[in-house]
C-alpha cells in the first residue's frame, strides 16, 4: 500500500460556480412565455423577427449585415445549429422587407411574430408589415 503524501481537502466541490442571477443573454434566450410567467411582461413595442440560418451564396454576407444593423441581433447555436436572429420594430419595415427578399427562399428561415411562431406569418403578418411603407 502507498503512503498518501497529501491529505485531502475537506471542502471539495467539483462543480462552477453559478452566479445566483440570470445573465442578460440568458435572459433573452427565455422562451417568451416563461419569461411572461417568471418576470411578468415584457415592455417592448409589437415586433417582427427574422431567424435564418447559415447559408450558401453570394447574399449571405450582405443578410448577416442587414441583421446586424437590425433593433436587436443574436447569433444562437454553433456549426449547423447557428442562427442568426434579428428583431425588427415596426418603424424599420423597410430593413425587415430588404432583409427578408434575401432571406425568405433560404430553407429555415422563419418568421416570428412578438418572438412567437404564428400561423400565416409570412402571407398575413409581413404584408400587413408592408402597407406602413406607403406612408
Amino acid at each position: 500500500m502507498s503512503q498518501r503524501t497529501h491529505r485531502p481537502v475537506e471542502k471539495f466541490w467539483p462543480y462552477v460556480e453559478k452566479p445566483e442571477e440570470p445573465t442578460a443573454e440568458e435572459l433573452a434566450a427565455l422562451d417568451p412565455d416563461l419569461h411572461n410567467t417568471l418576470f411578468g411582461p415584457r415592455d417592448l413595442p409589437f415586433s417582427v423577427t427574422l431567424v435564418f440560418p447559415p447559408f450558401d451564396g453570394p447574399n449571405y454576407d450582405q443578410a448577416v449585415e442587414k441583421a446586424k444593423a437590425s433593433a436587436e441581433y443574436r447569433e444562437i447555436g454553433e456549426g449547423v445549429n447557428l442562427r442568426h436572429r434579428a428583431r425588427f420594430f415596426p418603424g424599420d419595415a423597410m430593413a425587415l422587407k430588404d432583409l427578408f427578399e434575401i432571406t425568405g427562399p433560404v430553407p429555415g428561415c422563419e418568421v416570428l411574430v412578438d418572438d412567437r411562431p404564428i400561423p400565416y406569418s409570412r402571407e398575413l403578418w409581413l404584408p400587413m408589415i408592408w402597407f406602413l411603407l406607403l406612408d
